[in-house]
């Protein structure tokens, strides 16, 4: 990991999304008045024929981008995740999800990390609704690599996809070579003291951590959950068979988020205790994405201080 290389994985998305778009005609976008922040400004710029500004209209842009997904085009919608996940619910449900349509919701600025924007903005129920949704493929990318490889692949699967990411800028995990397949994590490192199952902007932190407890003489693994749905079963029981001490960690409210997703594994195939670290049934605050992070507890200190 390149601490000193970060890039927030929301500028990532547009840049793949303008190579993406080079390859492949189909390729649509769509924005709510927020392309410059989204980085779908990026495609607006070279396909405006193929960009569509729906203004501050998220629940027409989810039910537009089902439309043209029914005139054989690709449509990724973009916004912030309060109101591609909030505001659009019901769209994404009934319109999307339902008829399983070729729908790509990008939903960038999403957790606490959002900082300064505050609660109102701060979207930590996202991943709780939407893999709960039948036919929906939650992904939650953690770098600019794994971000970049996330944009295209989503295109190759037919059927509704939730992509999840962050303003915050996060350093680069993995160099160019490394695989990636939807529905199977990373595991990075082999030891048996323990697991930190993280997801998003927490892989850095559970990755500085691990370095920490190196030094200690504890041995983790980190297990990069970059889909959400559907979740790696496989790893999850052998981590637990594996290792001492399983946690989670994530930008995310705990109840419904990566952790809950584990211990419902957990719960049916290996029975085991995992501590979950992530935002405690409390709406955010407003503050410095890295000072928030450390009020709500989901940095390399919370998790070194577990062992």
């Amino acid at each position: 990991m390149d601490i000193n290389n970060k890039k927030a994985t929301r500028q990532s998305y547009g840049e793949a999304l303008l190579e993406l778009g080079k390859e492949n005609e189909k390729i649509v976008v769509l924005d709510a008045d927020l392309s410059t922040a989204t980085k779908t400004d990026l495609f607006a710029k070279e396909f405006s024929n193929r960009f569509f500004d729906m203004g501050i209209a998220e629940q027409n842009m989810i039910s537009t981008a089902a439309g043209l997904s029914t005139c054989n085009k690709i449509p990724y919608a973009s916004t912030f995740a309060v109101f591609a996940a909030g505001r659009a619910y019901d769209q994404i449900r009934n319109s999307v999800c339902y008829p399983k349509l070729n729908v790509k919701i990008c939903a960038t600025h999403a957790g606490i990390t959002v900082g300064e924007d505050g609660a109102t903005h701060q979207m930590i129920e996202d991943i709780s609704l939407m893999r709960t949704l039948p036919n929906m493929t939650v992904i939650s990318t953690s770098d600019n690599i794994q971000t970049k490889w996330a944009v295209k692949e989503i295109s190759k699967i037919n059927g509704p996809v939730y992509l999840r990411l962050s303003r915050l800028a996060t350093p680069v995990i993995y160099d160019e070579n490394q695989k990636f397949e939807i529905g199977k994590a990373i595991q990075i490192g082999d030891g048996i003291d323990g697991t930190i199952f993280a997801t998003g902007v927490t892989v850095a932190e559970a990755i500085k951590a691990q370095e920490k407890l190196k030094e200690k003489g504890i041995n983790v693994r980190v297990i990069d959950m970059h889909t959400i749905k559907p979740i790696d079963k496989e790893i999850i029981i052998k981590c637990a068979k594996e290792t001492k001490k399983l946690i989670s960690i994530e930008d995310h409210n705990i109840i419904g988020g990566l952790g809950s997703a584990i211990s419902e594994v957990l719960t049916d195939e290996c029975p085991t205790k995992l501590i979950r670290l992530g935002i405690k049934d409390t709406f955010g605050k407003s503050g410095k994405a890295e000072e928030l992070m450390k009020y709500f507890g989901i940095t390399e200190e919370n998790i070194v201080d577990l062992f």
